[in-house]
């Protein structure tokens, strides 16, 4: 509440999910669960040593990650991913990469499993812009890859988020 980050907090949060059964958000199988979860601020120092141990890239002052799900098959990865190419030149930006999410199919029910999407991050650089510009040309590229996708059910953008913040060690 006082806006600082703590594992504590985070540990307790996911004690928390754990007790979300009554809702009757999760399957007869006990494990295909309706998706709840967290949200947490984009854990920057993270994401700058997976960019540079992936990627091979250096993130800037000023960057965004999107979290999309997308067809499993490499026709439709390619489709959604060339969507947000388009996109991204569309609003002047530059796409940094595509990261892989780690996943674990095997903590996931049956049911869950035959839907699990392809989870990719995508890296894009805010260089020269401010946040408010930054956020509102990744609207339009989320969007203008919505609408590009529209037909590919398996398609969703489930966060494209910014927050400009010095760089730490």
């Amino acid at each position: 509440m006082e806006g600082q980050p703590s594992h504590h907090l985070l540990q307790t949060a996911i004690e928390a999910l754990t007790c979300m059964t009554h809702r009757g958000g999760i399957n007869a199988d006990g494990k295909t669960g309706d998706g709840c979860g967290l949200l947490i601020q984009k854990p920057d120092r993270f994401l700058r040593e997976v960019a540079r141990e992936t990627l091979s890239v250096e993130l800037p002052e000023q960057y965004a990650v999107g979290m999309v799900f997308m067809g499993t098959d490499e026709p439709a990865a390619a489709a959604a991913k060339q969507a947000f190419a388009d996109a991204l030149a569309d609003q002047g930006l530059t796409g940094l990469g595509w990261r892989p999410v780690p996943v674990d199919p095997t903590k996931l029910g049956p049911l869950a499993r035959t839907s699990l999407p392809r989870i990719e991050q995508v890296f894009v650089s805010g260089e020269g812009l401010d946040e408010q510009q930054f956020g509102v040309k990744l609207f339009y590229v989320r969007r203008k890859a919505e609408i590009a996708m529209q037909a590919d059910s398996s398609f969703y953008v489930c966060s494209c988020r910014t927050r400009s913040s010095p760089i730490k060690a």
